[in-house]
Parts: C-alpha cells; sequence; structure tokens
C-alpha cells in the first residue's frame, strides 16, 4: 500500500511571467484567483528556482527534465527523444528524432520564406482531425516518395505534436527553432538550416505546405472559421537518450499523469509510470477531474505522484492572456483544492511541491529560463509564513539554483 506519507508534484506548465501592463501590471498569478494555493503558501515555504540551467535552451525538455532530477546538462540530447519514448518508439544509433508540429502560417500566395507562422499547433487543432491530416499528406505519393529519399517516418500523435525519425542522419550543424517562440514572426530566416539535412528538411516543409494548403481537410477548417493546418515544422532534433532510474535515486516509486508526450515520456524513460487520463487534452479545456483521481489512484498503492497541467503554457503561446488566467484558475479550483481536500479525507500526511517549469511570457508568447517561484508544502507543518503563491513571494524565499535539488527537498533527502 505505500507509505502513509505521501509525495505530490504539480507542475503548472509556464504559468510563471512578468508583470503585465493589461492586468496593471501584475502577472497572472497574482492576477489570478488562487484561495488554494494562496492557503498552502501561507502554511508552506515560498522560494525561487533556476530549472534551466544557464546556455541551454529554455523550455520544457530542460526546465521538466531538471525538476524530475535529471541534470540536462549531462542527459540533453534534445526533446523529440524525449517525446518519442512515450510512444514507445526506440531510436537506433545513427537515427534523429525531431518534432513535426503542424502548424498554420498564413494565407496568402507566394513562397514559404515570405509568410508569417500564426500558430504552433495549427489553431490548436484536435488530436482527431490532426491525425486525420498528416495521414492525408503522408498517403500523398510525391510526399510519400520525399520522405523515402529523406529516410523519414513520421509517426502520427492525437494533438498537433507529431513526431519525425530519420535513420542514417548527420544533424551535427543544424539549426531548428522552436515555432513558439517566433509566433507572428516571417518564416525565411527560421527555417532549417546549418548542413545538408537541413536542406532536405527544407524542402519536405516546402513540399508539406503546397500540398496542405489546398487540403479539403484544411478548406473544411477555413470554413469552419478555423486555422488550416497548413503546414509541418521539424524542431527540437536529438538521438537516443538515458535517464537515470527515479527508484534508485529517491528510492520512491510512482506515476506521471499528464497529457504532453514529453512528460509520458520522462516518466518511461527514469522508470516511474505513465498514467494517461482519458479526455486529458493539453488544452484549457481537460479533464482536470480525472487527472486528481488518477493521482489518487496513485498514491493508494506508491509514494508519488506528479500531476502536469499544459493549458497555461497553451495559453500564452496563443496569445490568450484571459485563458492564461483561467488555466491558473482552474489549477488552484480544480486540481490543487480537491487535490489536497482527498489526500486529507484518506488520512495521508503529505508533502505538496508546486511549481512552474519555466515563465511564459505574455510579453512575447515564449519561454524564458529566468527563475520561477515554488511552493513547498508539508500538512504536518505551519511554518507561519502568511505569504501568497506568486513570483514576487517566491523572491523573498529561499532560492534553489538548481531545479535538479528539488526533489531531494520533497522527499527530505538532500539539503
Amino acid at each position: 500500500m505505500g507509505s502513509k506519507l505521501k509525495y505530490v508534484l504539480v507542475i503548472g506548465d509556464g504559468m510563471a511571467d512578468n508583470p503585465v501592463p493589461a492586468l496593471g501590471g501584475k502577472t497572472p498569478l497574482e492576477a489570478a484567483k488562487t484561495p488554494a494555493l494562496n492557503a498552502l503558501a501561507a502554511k508552506g515555504v515560498m522560494g525561487s528556482v533556476r530549472n534551466v540551467p544557464v546556455g541551454l535552451p529554455a523550455g520544457s525538455d530542460t526546465a521538466i527534465l531538471s525538476i524530475f532530477g535529471c541534470d540536462p546538462r549531462h542527459c540533453y540530447t534534445g526533446r523529440a527523444p524525449l517525446e518519442v519514448a512515450a510512444e514507445g518508439i526506440a531510436l537506433s544509433p545513427g537515427d534523429v528524432a525531431m518534432r513535426c508540429n503542424m502548424v498554420t502560417f498564413e494565407d496568402k500566395s507566394g513562397p514559404l520564406e515570405g509568410k508569417k507562422i500564426l500558430s504552433h499547433s495549427a489553431g490548436s487543432i484536435s488530436g482527431e482531425e490532426s491525425i486525420a491530416v498528416i495521414t492525408w499528406l503522408c498517403a500523398d505519393p510525391e510526399f510519400a516518395a520525399a520522405m523515402k529519399a529523406a529516410r523519414m517516418t513520421i509517426h502520427p500523435s492525437p494533438s498537433f505534436r507529431h513526431f519525425a525519425v530519420q535513420t542514417g542522419t548527420d544533424v551535427t550543424g543544424i539549426r531548428l527553432i522552436p515555432p513558439h517562440d517566433h509566433l507572428g514572426e516571417v518564416v525565411g530566416p527560421l527555417l532549417p538550416s546549418g548542413c545538408g539535412d537541413a536542406a532536405v528538411l527544407l524542402e519536405l516543409m516546402r513540399l508539406a505546405h503546397a500540398k496542405l494548403d489546398r487540403c479539403e481537410l484544411n478548406e473544411k477548417r477555413r470554413t469552419a472559421g478555423k486555422m488550416p493546418a497548413n503546414g509541418v515544422w521539424f524542431w527540437a532534433e536529438g538521438t537516443a537518450v538515458e535517464l537515470p532510474d527515479f527508484f534508485r535515486s529517491y528510492g520512491k516509486t510512482g506515476a506521471v499523469i499528464s497529457a504532453v508526450p514529453l512528460c509520458q515520456g520522462i516518466a518511461r524513460l527514469t522508470g516511474l509510470e505513465r498514467v494517461l487520463v482519458p479526455g486529458a487534452t493539453g488544452e484549457l479545456e481537460t479533464n482536470y477531474e480525472g487527472k486528481v483521481d488518477a493521482a489518487m489512484d496513485v498514491l493508494r498503492g506508491s509514494d508519488f505522484a506528479a500531476v502536469h497541467i499544459e493549458a497555461p503554457d497553451e495559453c500564452t503561446h496563443n496569445g490568450d492572456t484571459p485563458g492564461k488566467l483561467r488555466a491558473i484558475e482552474y489549477l488552484d479550483a480544480r486540481v490543487i483544492a480537491p487535490l489536497t481536500e482527498k489526500l486529507a479525507a484518506a488520512g495521508y500526511d503529505y508533502r505538496l511541491l508546486v511549481l512552474s517549469d519555466h515563465k511564459t511570457l505574455t510579453s512575447t508568447r515564449g519561454h524564458d529560463g529566468d527563475p520561477v517561484p515554488f511552493l513547498l508544502y508539508d500538512s504536518r507543518k505551519d511554518t507561519g509564513a502568511g505569504g501568497t503563491f506568486c513570483e514576487k513571494q517566491g523572491e523573498k524565499g529561499p532560492f534553489v539554483d538548481a531545479g535538479v535539488k528539488l526533489m531531494g527537498l520533497l522527499f527530505e533527502t538532500k539539503a
């Protein structure tokens, strides 16, 4: 049944931010109504932590690796290898995995290079539609022949996040850019460059755009007032990766509950269970209640449960500030409040760590690697701190210089 003392991690992806003029100079965490988090912060410890090591790209890959005790300075080869692991795709020596996003380029004539990227997720396309579009593209004879020549296989995934694997490929020096960090920009300077394989990927992107722009599925999306999934975007390249075993590192069993392949892949590679919740989407409208129930199911037999909520990050990328506020409020009211109530009702003592993996800035709609606030709460103690859950409060507390130290703090195994 596991111990009576339980350990819980809740990640609100990208919910930390800088002050936003439209919110009266407050951050979204300050502006949102978060009574459950504030009540815990008043009795716990608020601090700040640098999850993204200086010099590494600011993203959920580097940040969440750190949170789970995997130092990205030593084990990070790229985001996509972590994600394909969630799908059970094994990489061999010489294989390169990369993300293949469904994206939206602006609807205008002319070459791809002169168009802006409007959405990194094809307007938050549904999993069903996204699979239909990428399946249609891969079945096109000309595109299928181009993939074969590139020694590429595309693996569909039920969201805008598909995956591509190239065999026998050298990507030394390649420059592939995260699309969500450059929304609204002309794509010419952002397209693949830096090595011979970049030219191969660029031709695939040009061909995909030419095909998808005329795809009947996209015409239906336009008619319905939706953004067309009229392009693919390769990025997050990397080779096979090994991560340290979680139980061997911390002596705890547990599971990760997330809708996104990145977290599922980290779970699989560290030996944690990955729990897939029906109706969990990675968007604002997701099955929050199902995630809480799943966490409680895990804790009945294990020591540790991690719950990841993607919505704050996606809303910020989409330029949806009201949505980011709602996402934070949903995390508070539909995750933190019921989860702590259920833990208490079950008679568990527990330690709870709540934080953002990285900042996602309303000002740029992109990621930022600056320190983020964290809350560490122990149901057996009342620090009397009286704080609230926000960036300013975190800055007043202890500073953790590396996210890899967080699990030790949560489990009280390391200073």
